[in-house]
């Protein structure tokens, strides 16, 4: 029986998708003990902030290689060793008694984490239909956020239990036994339940030099549209929710940290909502393009509102905006379903991960030029509002771009060759 028939692909899902949870929480779970570090280690702000983001910027560099790597070799092996990875830079986070330790696992837990999600949507497009894959790849999108917010309440409360050293060394231990699992799931037996048919796919499988495929794509107007669409509407939530939105709250409405945290909490659910809800969309439209052009003038609109309110919305309407920035972010997991639609399967790794690095590029810019911004007016006026007011600039710049990516992708079907 074809894969894409056969019930065993539920149990693929699951376990990809379970451990997928878990490496998301990897993520921002140390921003949870970062006193604690500090203290511990006797290090400044600026070293947590580098150590931080430091699997951040692993992560976005490693998106183009693993594509080709995932398209070469296939998305099985990456993923196993991504989950074990992953578990031994955590397993070792916890154990660190230098900073130093920490820079290395938190490198390791990076290369582990670039595996993830170029090498799920292969997994996921090999064994489910066109159709059945652009309904599925939002409940993706949606654990993701899943295994931020597990990084939050429930993951503060283990560590408040039992401390963040056996926290972290529970949390990697339970990652390799993940690529254990997966090794069990995608490798031993789907050998024994598809025997035959791993047979004939390897005959088929045609190379073609990685130069020629780079060019090819780097020169299709199709990656550069899909690139542009997750730049846009990935950007602003990772970039400015996950960095600035708790500053934000403290500095403009004189929030109390948890409060302005909450915001957070708002903009996760909107993106819990955002991924299933736009999928289920797209699959019953029969189209991509035209529910994300309407998610991407949303929020486009969301953080223009921000400059017409000269950065001060009333609360409720702050509350919407984030709602409905999170709600974009989600629906980012239309980009892949792009993807899948409009490319070979055997190129499908390589344009994901063009595509994803488009969406971490912004994430990692728009840090940076807010900070800057706030930097420039904090010193020259001291005004820290004006500073918040003309750092929307970025976020709104990034999301037109997104809108034009949308804008220049052709909804198209090509046959995969199987």
């Amino acid at each position: 029986m074809d894969k894409q028939r056969h019930k065993y692909r539920w149990v693929v899902f699951v376990a990809v998708l379970f451990t997928y949870l878990l490496m998301a929480s990897q993520r921002t779970a140390p921003g949870l003990i970062t006193d604690q570090l500090m203290k511990d280690f006797g290090v400044t702000a600026s070293t947590i902030g580098l150590l931080t983001s430091i699997q951040f910027f692993v992560y976005t560099g490693l998106q183009i290689p693993m594509g080709i790597l995932a398209d070469r070799f296939g998305p099985n092996f990456f993923l196993i060793v991504g989950a074990t990875l992953t578990g031994l830079g955590t397993i070792l986070y916890s154990l660190g008694t230098h900073e130093f330790v920490l820079f290395f696992s938190r490198m390791l837990t990076g290369v582990g984490d670039a595996t993830i999600w170029v090498n799920m949507v292969l997994i996921l497009a090999q064994w489910f239909q066109k159709k059945e894959f652009v309904r599925l790849i939002g409940f993706a999108g949606m654990t993701g956020s899943l295994g931020f917010l597990l990084a939050t309440v429930p993951f503060a409360t283990l560590i408040l239990l039992f401390g963040w050293r056996i926290t972290f060394f529970s949390t990697g231990l339970l990652l390799c036994l993940c690529g254990v699992l997966l090794y069990c799931v995608l490798v031993k037996t789907t050998k024994r339940i598809f025997a035959e048919e791993s047979v004939v796919v390897t005959k088929e499988v045609q190379r073609e030099k990685t130069s020629v495929l780079l060019r090819r794509i780097c020169s299709s107007r199709q990656a550069w549209a899909l690139f542009f669409c997750h730049f846009g509407v990935v950007g602003g939530y990772v970039g400015f929710i996950s960095s600035w939105a708790v500053p934000y709250g403290i500095n403009m409405y004189e929030m109390t940290r948890a409060e302005a945290s909450q915001l957070i909490m708002i903009g996760l659910i909107g993106a819990l909502m955002g991924a299933p809800l736009t999928s289920w969309i797209a699959g019953w439209l029969g189209t991509i393009k035209k529910p994300y052009i309407v998610v991407h003038i949303a929020v486009l609109v969301c953080w223009f509102a921000f400059l017409l309110l000269k950065g001060h919305p009333s609360i409720f309407m702050l509350i919407v905006l984030f709602f409905i920035i999170g709600f974009g972010y989600g629906a980012s997991a239309l980009t892949f379903a792009a993807v899948r639609q409009t490319f070979p399967l055997a190129e499908s790794g390589i344009v994901s991960g063009f595509a994803n690095t488009g969406g971490f590029l912004s994430a990692a810019l728009l840090p940076i030029m807010f900070g800057y911004i706030l930097d420039y007016f904090q010193s020259a006026s001291g005004n820290i509002g004006e500073g918040y007011y003309y750092g929307f600039i970025s976020p709104v710049a990034f999301s037109v771009m997104g809108l034009i990516g949308v804008m220049l992708f052709k909804e198209r079907r090509v046959e995969t060759g199987g």
